[in-house]
């Protein structure tokens, strides 16, 4: 029984080295930080994997609160992003000019 869980395990591994290989080879930030989302979760569902095995909650608390924490803090860099992205393009738009120039 703890083989199979431990091959579980292992699978889940090797789960999380597929959005690390999409965020390294992706060129938007976009791209990288739902990559990186995901990374954030399967981690923490590893986590909460590791305290079943172990039987130890504490250790699943943890990884309760990286599941919802996590996410939100990049929501909120996806906010900021989108704002700086706004920001940018509406200074390269040209000035209007008064009806007097």
């Amino acid at each position: 029984m703890n083989a199979i869980l431990n091959f579980i395990l292992m699978v889940m591994i090797a789960a999380l080295l597929i959005p690390i290989y999409a965020a390294w080879k992706a060129d938007d930030v976009w791209q990288k930080m739902l990559a990186l989302s995901s990374v954030s979760s399967k981690a923490s569902i590893i986590i909460l994997v590791v305290s079943v095995l172990r039987d130890d909650w504490m250790i699943g608390v943890v990884g309760a609160i990286v599941l919802s924490v996590g996410n939100a803090g990049f929501m909120l860099l996806a906010q900021l992003l989108k704002r700086m992205e706004n920001t940018r393009s509406t200074d390269s738009l040209p000035t209007p000019r008064l009806a007097n120039d």
